[in-house]
């Protein structure tokens, strides 16, 4: 029997070649403060944080992923109750382990997966921590994440990986037209995000974060005076939210959502 935290969103990564200008572009356009975090040879990691709660972290671009054709990006972890037995399971089911279990002092237990279309996560044991009040913000909190959106090879493929691997249940399903089908699926019964078949003319699968803040336009200001570009919105969504998706100075690929414009 899985726990109520197994399949959880529990935290967002950014891999970054210029962490302080990434720094000075979220804390802008997001309004989150930093934190540095040494991590021994593992160098500087900066936590994001939002009315002085950590909700994202950042690390500098590895030196080892160059060259192989990876740009910056967000990553999501997954909380599971059993990292070593989860990774074995994306495997089996299609998916695969891109970087196998590993421990991060104090943090827990971690490894890199990929789905059966090639769509990145991180999954996670995390270890007991010993100042965890047990605060978790409501999804449309300003700063956090509001939203996991995954562009898949085929949705329902996807979906049916997830529900078994991470337990996941469908909410409900949005009929886009010549889109086809958006799926919003739910975690121990809370909506958490949605998942399509993507453009054919889309070059790679993938996972995106969207970031909440109080109003998109005034957002949108923020994006294009701080160096980061709009690629597709503003677009209003089912629910009345304002959404958009951009790239940030260095190359990331970032959205996010607002409750109005």
């Amino acid at each position: 029997m899985a726990s109520d935290t197994h399949g959880k969103f529990i935290w967002c990564e950014l891999m970054t070649p210029d962490p302080a200008a990434a720094a000075k572009f979220y804390g802008s356009v997001v309004g989150w403060a930093t934190k540095e975090m040494p991590m021994g040879e593992m160098g500087v990691y900066t936590i994001f944080e939002a009315n002085g709660r950590g909700v994202a972290g950042m690390m500098q671009f590895p030196p080892e992923l160059e060259g192989q054709g990876i740009p910056p990006n967000w990553t999501g972890y997954v909380a599971v109750d059993d990292v070593d037995q989860s990774a074995r399971d994306f495997a089996a089911n299609g998916g695969s382990v891109r970087r196998p279990p590993e421990d991060i002092p104090t943090i827990g237990r971690f490894a890199v997966v990929a789905d059966p279309s090639d769509a990145v996560l991180c999954i996670m044991t995390p270890f007991p921590m010993e100042n965890d009040d047990g605060w978790r913000p409501d999804m449309a909190t300003p700063g956090h994440v509001g939203w996991h959106e995954l562009m898949s090879g085929d949705w329902q493929q996807a979906f049916d990986f997830y529900a078994k691997i991470f337990g996941w249940t469908k909410d409900h399903d949005f009929d886009m037209g010549e889109m086809g089908t958006y799926r919003i699926f739910a975690e121990h019964g809370k909506q958490t995000g949605g998942m399509m078949t993507k453009p054919a003319d889309m070059p790679v699968t993938y996972w995106a974060y969207y970031f909440n803040v109080p109003e998109i336009d005034s957002a949108i200001e923020r994006v294009t005076s701080g160096g980061g570009k709009v690629v597709f919105g503003p677009m209003e969504v089912p629910g009345g939210s304002w959404v958009i998706n951009g790239m940030d100075p260095q190359g990331a690929y970032f959205c996010l959502v607002a409750p109005k414009r």
